[in-house]
């Protein structure tokens, strides 16, 4: 699957994430590293809308900014994450794009639990008519 990734900084978990990503076979399209957070998130979800990329990971400190600049990309759905079950959720319910990650409280292990659970993951055909409710337009 062609990935979007960007950090606003580089650290151990942004590492094990874009590590992780390549190992599972995936391509990474776009990688932003080390710019500010809001342009992480815009860069990626832009990526993401534009069909660059077929889903995007974005992180920061705490994956709040990241999450909200990506989605004020009109088609993105970027979901903050904290475990895999909510990772898992956000794809079933939400068809989520887009993958936020604080960098401040995520262990590697969790963070690859993340990706497993996001990227394993499709939308619940029965939940079409609500995901439609949330086109831009």
């Amino acid at each position: 699957m062609r990935v979007a990734f960007g950090t606003d900084e580089r650290t151990a978990v942004s590492d094990v994430l874009a590590a992780a990503l390549a190992t599972d076979g995936h391509e990474i399209v776009l990688r932003v590293e080390d710019a500010p957070w809001p342009d992480v998130g815009r860069q990626v979800g832009e990526a993401v809308a534009a069909g660059d990329a077929e889903r995007g990971v974005v992180c920061c400190w705490t994956g709040t900014g990241v999450s909200i600049a990506a989605n004020k990309v009109p088609g993105v759905r970027a979901a903050l994450c904290t475990d895999a079950e909510t990772a898992r959720g956000a794809r079933r319910w939400n068809d989520a794009n887009v993958l936020a990650v604080g960098l401040r409280l995520t262990s590697p292990v969790v963070a690859q639990e993340l990706l497993d659970a996001f990227f394993a993951t499709e939308a619940d055909a029965g939940e079409a008519e609500n995901i439609a409710k949330l086109a831009d337009g």
